[in-house]
């Protein structure tokens, strides 16, 4: 393998000439006859035995070249990577040029490299913190959360439907007088108000009694995932057939002994507590943001689109993995959402931009600070990581996770230094 040339053609784009040699073509070629001459059947030989010469002069030369390129690229690929010292941040874009027995074969790569940036100004940037104060609204908004959690339901039999109930239904749907797919469903339990259905439908539930039949009138929203059913109205034949309700529990020392207290002071203390806890997180978190935009606003250089579009990918895949443990597809899901999929890629764009931008940012301010995390640092990191994933052997994490340790905790100790220097802003 040969790295050719290095070409920068662009800023923070390069493009690679590679060649395989024809030694190692030929070496790649022999692989692959290898693996493959048992699929031959030629006149005059068993299955299988055919010499390598008569199966190119029957088939063409070229039989085994691609799968011979495919065996031969990677190795040479990454070896070309390494010898161009170059950071590559986005999976390079390969093409192959040329190939012949005599020549071997050449490649163009073309290559994103991490882009050179600076970053200012990061030391004493004005911002605050507020901590938010525990309101009673907000412990009592806690508390009647603990009640629903701890509700009972009960049969509702003397009253109309309200709003929260749970209505058990059969409706079916027409549009134009038609009935159409899926739009028909017998026992159907519909909590009312949860905004399940289309919009308008639920509240016309509410006020009816047991048994009664009657016409359900509301309008498909015009980004209706069904083509054929977009801002059509409808009519849905609609009976009520039970009505249940959730019956809150009373606030006193015995609901407080159900969730592990001994009165409704000690809940309340525990609330507050928790709620001062979640306040100064959220506190935190704001105060960070804040700072963390100010360094990417101080950040100059040009990041390639490449970086942004490789960091979507990164989300959609995570996304799409987590609907797969869920069994679900991400074409049903986008069928459920009516978007597309690049209606959806838009839906990370945000995120992932600022995600590479503070990536980088820190990253700089890390290689300026010459900030190196300790050994004792990386081995606890990964200690709290066995743990995590449930046992793994610490020395299996620093093997496999070891320069992502290394990097994430000099990144979170950029961004303590960034805090630390943070004033709070002049009085107006």
């Amino acid at each position: 393998m040969s790295l050719v040339s290095k070409n920068n053609v662009a800023t923070n784009k390069y493009e690679l000439e590679i060649l395989i040699s024809a030694e190692e073509f030929e070496n790649a070629i022999a692989a692959v006859y290898k693996k493959r001459a048992k699929e031959f059947q030629v006149p005059g030989f068993r299955k299988g035995k055919a010499p390598r010469k008569t199966i190119e002069k029957l088939y063409g030369e070229q039989i085994f070249f691609e799968e011979a390129v495919n065996e031969a690229a990677p190795a040479a690929l990454q070896a070309a990577y390494e010898e161009s010292g170059l950071e590559i941040v986005v999976r390079p874009e390969v093409e192959v040029t040329a190939v012949s027995k005599e020549n071997g074969v050449s490649i163009k790569a073309t290559c994103i490299v991490k882009p050179a940036v600076t970053v200012k100004n990061y030391k004493g940037i004005a911002a605050s913190k507020a901590v938010a104060p525990v309101t009673d609204e907000a412990v009592n908004a806690e508390l009647d959360r603990m009640r629903s959690r701890n509700a009972r339901m009960i049969t509702v039999e003397d009253r109309p439907a309200q709003k929260d109930d749970i209505a058990v239904i059969d409706f079916e749907g027409f549009v134009d007088g038609e009935a159409f797919e899926g739009g028909k469903g017998e026992g159907y339990s519909l909590t009312l108000g949860s905004g399940q259905f289309i919009p308008g439908f639920e509240d016309q539930i509410v006020g009816h009694n047991i048994g009664e039949e009657f016409d359900v009138n509301v309008s498909f929203p015009e980004d209706y995932h069904a083509e054929n059913l977009k801002g059509k109205p409808a009519v849905f034949k609609v009976k009520l057939h039970g009505i249940t309700a959730r019956e809150l529990p009373e606030l006193n020392d015995e609901f407080a002994k159900d969730v592990n207290f001994e009165t409704v002071d000690e809940l309340k203390a525990d609330i507050v507590k928790k709620l001062t806890e979640a306040n100064e997180k959220a506190a935190n978190t704001a105060f960070e943001n804040a700072l963390i935009d100010a360094v990417i606003a101080n950040m100059e250089g040009e990041i390639p689109e490449e970086m942004y579009e490789a960091r979507i990918d990164e989300m959609v895949n995570d996304f799409e993995y987590r609907l797969q443990s869920q069994g679900l597809s991400m074409d049903m899901y986008l069928q459920y959402t009516g978007m597309t999929r690049d209606s959806f890629r838009l839906t990370f764009k945000d995120q992932a931009t600022k995600q590479v931008q503070i990536a980088l940012a820190l990253e700089q301010i890390v290689a300026m600070e010459n900030i190196v995390p300790s050994d004792e640092e990386i081995e606890a990191e990964a200690q709290r990581l066995s743990e995590q994933y449930q046992g793994v052997p610490v020395e299996q994490i620093k093997s496999v996770l070891g320069d992502q340790i290394k990097n994430d905790l000099a990144q979170k100790q950029a961004v303590e230094l960034i805090k630390s220097t943070a004033v709070e802003p002049a009085a107006e």
